[in-house]
């Protein structure tokens, strides 16, 4: 993984225009990135929209915004980057769903910016796949839409907590960055989401059972 040495070197080829860097910067944020969008990605979408071709078009957006950036930067680089692929994941949902995606609410305004939401069918997803052993195609079909209707009842910004700190594998100083908090407010806000979040699942019958329990 990159230090912090080698991004400032990076960013700092890709300010006196060097294209490789620039390429090599995206390169570096690629698999979290991707990630974001397989989780903001609206379901109806899944199928007919590649993450990969929503990468692209990030790509064409940075080289072409990049000298914005360097003349006033407001969030560490790649904040920025995720948040300007998060809007153009916005664009594609818009294309795609136009009225359909602003009816179902499918975006989260936060401090800094608007992005789509992570949906219940994408963590229910993440969660069956990190916190259950069922393996049968039925039982995991039960316990998705029994973990979905339970995320569906959560505050929407403790999903977001979880969507950020747990999913995309933010850190708390990133986290908070983004919602404008301080890093003791973004950890209390995470911990209370977690908390919440475990209750959840102890609360769906035999969603925490492990292979012999």
């Amino acid at each position: 993984m990159a230090g912090p040495t080698d991004i400032e070197t990076l960013l700092r080829r890709a300010g006196e225009g060097d294209d490789g860097a620039v390429t090599e910067l995206f390169n570096r944020y690629r698999k979290r990135l991707r990630q974001m969008i397989r989780l903001r990605l609206d379901r109806r979408l899944q199928g007919r929209v590649d993450p990969s071709d929503v990468l692209q078009d990030a790509y064409i957006d940075l080289t072409e915004q990049l000298p914005t950036y360097f003349a006033r930067p407001e969030l560490p680089f790649f904040l920025w980057l995720r948040l300007l692929a998060g809007q153009r994941l916005m664009r594609v949902h818009r294309h795609h769903l136009g009225a359909a995606m602003r009816d179902a609410g499918r975006e989260v305004s936060l401090y800094k910016g608007a992005l789509p939401q992570a949906s219940s069918v994408s963590l229910a997803a993440q969660l069956l796949g990190r916190f259950t052993s069922a393996s049968q195609a039925a039982v995991r079909a039960e316990r998705q839409l029994q973990l979905q209707a339970a995320i569906n009842g959560m505050d929407e910004i403790d999903r977001e907590m979880i969507a950020l700190r747990h999913f995309e594998e933010l850190s708390n100083g990133e986290v908070a960055e983004i919602l404008g908090l301080s890093k003791a407010a973004a950890s209390n806000r995470y911990v209370r989401a977690m908390v919440r979040l475990q209750a959840i699942l102890e609360s769906l019958p035999g969603f925490l059972d492990r292979p012999g329990e």
